[in-house]
């Protein structure tokens, strides 16, 4: 056995299978030290948000005990981990470090530092693809640039090389001695007062096996119908893997080999959402202001409104068109919303409301427990047109309709606003054209118990277009 110690230094990869830095530390024959540090460093807007918080917690959690069972303890350190990194190594004289690559601007600068502060104390520093099927720099168009339309980007993936086959996780690792560690309930994660996350305990595993237990599940009773059920906001037609991605309790390889090995000729639709979210990340490595300035740049002179009281009203889900509130409350409620919820809601706060985008990717970011800064900025930066292969802007959702096609019963919108759930589903998408006695025989009282639409839909969408209109008009005089 090695006398001196390598560290594997572990970020949104909380599993041990398919974990590349895992196996190499495994593979050296060293005695191993575990290390996650809760690191505060991303620019403000961009800090780990509440409902990730959570989720991190939990996910520690069960990482620990999968490492306490393979003999190893889980340091966690607090700060700065350009500095508390090197500080454990000098410590306890580790010679090699490991760790799996983030992809988010600043975290990519701050590991490149590290590495060069690493390797003047010479300490080998070494880095893994363990989050994406292929590194940002592996795919180019004909031109040698960075895609900039989905549809060409999939074949590009589709075409490439397989991506390499998951990594087996290490059934034994070497231990090093007890080290000092924080304690995790200390981090004060979880919110206490008020403790808004309360019903996410209800809603969530989690954790690698909770991963790898859904993702069986999917592909058993699922993903037959996906891409027809994918639509609808009632029924359980999707993975719900989001937040298990993000942090790497599941790795996107898992997940190809797994899907293509189990449902081969079915799979399309469900493996084109993990392209996009490859997408999103390699927009996100080529483009690092995505977060926060729109990739097409004519829409910098866009003019949004500031609306506060529209904003508020969003976030509680008391805009009175049920379809938005019925997907607001399930993000507070949940940590989650369903796809087509998130893109309707979305398209109703930039479009109806005319208030920009990066207000709705910085509550989705504190809100979901998936908050993933490339999904996160891609998706908000395609409904408002302004992102690479994006909607059109002049395509704004009619959100009654939205309602009445992907929640034709009304069983979304009865779970999430129960206010309006006596209604005939008539009415239940627009309680503002039901009768006054349908009102009344439903304990309705419109103003009252729940509110009148915020904005009329056919002034919202005249005025969207007159702005994307003059927004073109401008562009042209430029």
């Amino acid at each position: 056995m090695h006398s001196s110690p390598v560290i594997v230094w572990f970020r949104n990869d909380l599993r041990i299978a398919d974990n590349p830095a895992l196996r190499a530390a495994a593979a050296s024959g060293a005695p191993v030290v575990a290390l996650y540090i809760l690191d505060d460093a991303a620019p403000d807007l961009w800090r780990r948000g509440a409902a990730s918080r959570w989720w991190l917690h939990h996910s520690l959690q069960s990482l620990s005990e999968t490492l306490q069972n393979l003999g190893i303890q889980l340091v966690l350190r607090q700060g700065r981990a350009e500095f508390l990194i090197e500080e454990l190594a000098v410590k306890i004289g580790a010679t090699k470090i490991f760790w799996n690559r983030l992809y988010e601007p600043w975290a990519m600068e701050r590991d490149s530092q590290i590495k060069i502060q690493l390797r003047h104390q010479n300490i080998d520093a070494q880095s893994f693809n363990a989050s994406l099927l292929f590194e940002p720099s592996h795919l180019r168009n004909k031109q040698g640039e960075v895609f900039k339309v989905f549809t060409p980007f999939w074949r590009a993936c589709l075409a490439a090389a397989t991506p390499t086959s998951p990594l087996a996780a290490p059934k034994q690792l070497n231990s090093f001695s007890e080290i000092e560690s924080d304690v995790l309930s200390h981090w004060n994660l979880t919110p206490r007062r008020p403790n808004w996350a309360k019903a996410f305990s209800a809603s969530w595993d989690v954790g690698e096996a909770a991963a790898q237990n859904k993702l069986k599940l999917f592909l058993s009773k699922k993903i037959m119908s996906y891409k027809i059920d994918r639509d609808f906001m009632a029924k359980e037609g999707v993975s719900r893997l989001s937040p298990h991605l993000h942090f790497g309790e599941i790795s996107p390889r898992q997940i190809w080999f797994m899907t293509q090995k189990k449902i081969p000729n079915s799979a399309d639709a469900f493996l084109r959402e993990i392209g996009w979210r490859e997408f999103c990340y390699h927009l996100l490595v080529a483009n690092p202001q995505m977060p926060s300035e729109p990739l097409d740049r004519k829409f910098s002179r866009f003019a949004w409104r500031e609306d506060f009281e529209g904003l508020k009203a969003w976030q509680k889900g008391q805009t009175g068109y049920p379809i938005i509130d019925a997907a607001m409350r399930e993000l507070w409620v949940t940590g989650y919303m369903h796809n087509r919820a998130r893109m309707v809601a979305a398209s109703f706060l930039v479009k109806h409301l005319l208030i920009p985008w990066q207000d709705g990717a910085c509550w989705f970011w504190d809100t979901l427990v998936d908050a993933d800064l490339a999904n996160n900025s891609g998706g908000w930066q395609w409904v408002s047109g302004c992102g690479a292969d994006a909607a059109p802007y002049f395509r704004v959702f009619n959100p009654v309709i939205q309602g009445e096609k992907f929640d034709p019963e009304g069983a979304y919108v009865s779970k999430y606003v129960p206010e309006v759930s006596k209604l005939p589903k008539r009415f239940i998408h627009r309680p503002w054209e039901a009768p006054q006695d349908v009102l009344q025989a439903a304990d309705v009282t419109l103003g009252k118990t729940y509110p009148y639409p915020i904005v009329d839909h056919v002034f919202a969408r005249q005025r969207a277009l007159k702005a994307y209109e003059n927004l073109r008009l401008e562009n042209t005089k430029a």
